[in-house]
């Protein structure tokens, strides 16, 4: 059952991914430039990004940031990654907060700003417009 599950979500998230790209926007997962991470895994991004871990894979410390709540990229990120529409993410979110076992992750205006302060921190991951990438982050691969 575990494995189907997996399946699906993997064929949710290829679909999902490829639906975006054909609405023009397009995500990267970024950390900074000094993070020495390459390559996480989509459950190892969607951990990080669910308040599930606060580590990467080497066991640094790995803090997650978000654009605005409703935003198009924002949606995709959550669709493709841990395959979770909006309604999800804020149910999802709500229980974790009443029940104290964590907080959703800091919201910047945009992906500039979000770029800036993960090139100025190596603990910070994200995800920004592929527009937006510049030489002060790097863009992570992301595997299934």
């Amino acid at each position: 059952m575990f494995k189907l599950l997996s399946r699906l979500r993997w064929c949710l998230a290829v679909c999902l991914l490829c639906s975006g790209m054909a609405s023009g926007a397009e995500f990267v997962v970024i950390v900074s430039a000094r993070n020495p991470v390459s390559t996480l895994r989509t459950e190892q991004v969607a951990a990080i990004f669910l308040g599930q871990s606060g580590r990467f894979p080497g066991g640094a410390e790995a803090v997650a940031l978000d654009l605005p709540l409703g935003s198009a990229l924002r949606n995709d990120f959550y669709n493709t990654v841990a395959a979770r529409t909006p309604a999800l993410m804020k149910a999802y979110w709500s229980k974790m907060v009443f029940t104290g076992r964590g907080q959703p992750p800091r919201e910047l205006s945009g992906s500039v700003a979000v770029r800036k302060l993960v090139a100025d921190n190596p603990a910070m991951i994200a995800y920004i417009d592929k527009s937006a990438l510049d030489a002060s982050v790097k863009a992570i691969q992301v595997t299934p």
